[in-house]
């Protein structure tokens, strides 16, 4: 994902999968970051908070739905 900034109106468009999809990569990003960092390769610091926030948009989004579609 380029653009980490993801903004809500962009998630609510998307199917399920693609949430998901998106959600594994972000994590495997993520991962990669955590790796980087302990090998101390990592140069962009800030690239930590954008991934966390875009995971957290991802993940309210999917709870959203799952609770609207309970009622």
């Amino acid at each position: 994902m380029n653009n980490l900034k993801l903004l809500s109106s962009k998630l609510s468009t998307e199917t399920i999968e693609e949430l998901y999809k998106n959600l594994n990569l972000l994590k495997k990003e993520l991962f990669n970051l955590r790796f980087q960092q302990a090998l101390g390769e990592l140069k962009n610091t800030s690239r930590f908070s954008l991934v966390k926030k875009s995971i957290a948009r991802i993940k309210t989004e999917l709870t959203k739905r799952s609770n609207s579609e309970e009622y």
